[in-house]
């Protein structure tokens, strides 16, 4: 990931309703909830989501898709996870204690689940 994608991303999280969507939909999942739900849940007035939206949606931080008469917003995982990656690389640096308790959470959450690598 270039640098100018990872500001954009982070840029576009650095504001309070716009960082409640994006958890809102990363704890949704992948099928989404429509525009309304979200401003119910969140308390947001629909032009001002649909302005925080817009400016997720064009960090590449959601997608979205017309279901009959709603948009269906999701939160966009792979971009989410290029950024976490992007944000962790070059972590620990040969001292795992400094990246330790990221894999310890990693480790809890279920849908995160560390495959098993076979032994060479």
């Amino acid at each position: 990931m270039e640098s100018d994608a990872a500001i954009k991303r982070l840029s576009a999280l650095a504001q309070d309703s716009r960082l409640a969507v994006f958890r809102l939909l990363v704890k949704t999942g992948r099928d989404g909830v429509a525009a309304g739900e979200i401003a119910r849940a969140l308390k947001i007035t629909p032009n001002t989501l649909s302005a925080q939206l817009t400016i997720l949606a064009n960090a590449n931080m959601v997608t979205s898709r017309r279901q009959g008469r709603s948009i269906i917003y999701a939160a966009d995982y792979d971009a989410m996870s290029q950024l976490l990656v992007y944000l962790m690389e070059d972590c620990c640096q040969g001292r795992p204690e400094v990246c330790g308790p990221l894999a310890d959470v990693a480790a809890r959450v279920a849908c995160c689940e560390i495959p098993e690598r076979p032994l060479s």
